[in-house]
């Protein structure tokens, strides 16, 4: 037997593995800090032989409470990920499997790769009204990249002064692959050319599109930090170059451009639903944000029955809000339409799906309709 994470994204410590019938494993923490979740492996055995995997010490993860009811993840060949059995047991995710080939991945959730989002980004800037801008280097010195979708800015020329500047940012956490896998199926649709949705969206609005916030955490395989072990999404207030890169250069652009809409794209341990965290805890927010809001809401409500608005996160008290967090700060900053979009790693509970859970491809399905809300609210937006 041979068990590897030595690849792009990889996670797992091997403590026994002997046995195909007793394989002890554990999960490794993120670089400079204590957070863990994330595992991404490979096993190499005969086929045809059940696997029981145990994977212990989650009591100390980050989300120990997340684990009941989870199923992990399993590929063959890495494009089709479906779940296999899991159990949860005092401090150990125990995953049974008996596979039909020799070499089985096992991951959290379905990786998306860094060899994917170059791919996606290399794609993206050669459709129309596309192009890819740099906006520096990581900690391990990886291309920082946004995308630039739509013709014009407010400051170009006065024929573009009503257009709106609609950013979104995913895989702050990179951990949370779901959140690169929504965004490539909104770019999907935004570039087709034939969509009359994106067309009259691009007559509206310039899309700066941020696919992954955290190429080093991701390629690093860590939950929640980049490369020092920093959680981006509390970095948003005073973002350093040397401690969150990230957000700084993202930032940066930002106060160029300004901001009418935003949005930031995430996954949660948790709870087995889709849903959006707005800023209604901010000193800040007004009535006119609140309505623009529920209309976003209430499209999604409509749009896809993968979306609800009964489970999520407490309502924040106006004024207690975490100003360091990106939906919350940009907000505030620009005064602007801000939500954090979760979805889950386990399944939508409201739309169950035994075999495959919450996946890749309803994440991509979810990122196409989100555009359908963008639209909604777009005339309403300032």
């Amino acid at each position: 037997m041979r068990i590897s994470s030595n690849f792009d994204g990889g996670n797992i410590e091997v403590v026994n593995a002997e046995v195909a019938s007793d394989i002890q494993l554990t999960i490794k923490k993120d670089n400079g800090s204590d957070f863990f979740q994330w595992f991404y492996f490979r096993v190499e055995h005969p086929a045809f032989i059940t696997q029981n995997i145990t994977i212990s010490g989650l009591k100390e993860s980050a989300y120990p409470d997340a684990w009941d009811g989870y199923q992990a993840v399993a590929s063959y060949d890495r494009e089709e990920w479906f779940r296999v059995e899991s159990r949860y047991d005092e401090g150990s995710l125990h995953i049974q499997h008996t596979p039909e080939h020799q070499t089985i991945y096992y991951a959290y959730f379905a990786p998306y790769s860094y060899d994917r989002h170059l791919d996606l980004l290399a794609w993206a800037q050669s459709q129309f009204q596309c192009s890819s801008m740099h906006l520096g280097e990581t900690l391990d010195g990886r291309d920082m990249t946004a995308l630039k979708i739509g013709f014009g800015e407010a400051s170009e020329s006065d024929d573009n002064t009503d257009k709106k500047v609609v950013w979104i940012t995913a895989r702050q956490h990179p951990g949370e692959t779901m959140a690169e896998w929504l965004v490539e199926g909104l770019l999907e649709r935004l570039l087709d050319a034939d969509d009359p949705m994106s067309t009259s969206l691009l007559d509206k609005a310039v899309f700066y599109v941020v696919p992954n916030m955290n190429p080093d955490g991701s390629v690093r395989g860590h939950l929640r930090t980049n490369a020092i072990g920093i959680n981006l999404n509390r970095e948003w207030h005073d973002p350093q170059e040397l401690r969150s890169p990230e957000v700084f250069y993202v930032l940066k652009e930002m106060e160029k451009t300004g901001v009418d809409l935003f949005l930031d794209i995430h996954g949660d341990e948790a709870i087995p639903y889709n849903f959006l965290a707005g800023s209604e805890g901010n000193s800040s927010y007004t009535d006119r944000l609140a309505a623009l809001e529920k209309q976003f809401s209430d499209a999604l409500l409509v749009i896809t029955p993968e979306f609800q608005d009964k489970e999520g996160y407490p309502k924040e008290e106006k004024g207690t809000a975490n100003m360091t967090v990106a939906t919350n700060a940009m907000a505030d900053k620009f005064d602007c339409l801000a939500f954090t979009l979760e979805m889950p790693f386990k399944d939508n509970d409201g739309l169950p799906d035994p075999a495959y859970g919450w996946s890749p491809y309803r994440s991509k399905q979810l990122g196409q309709d989100l555009l359908v809300a963008v639209h909604q609210v777009m005339n309403n937006l300032r």
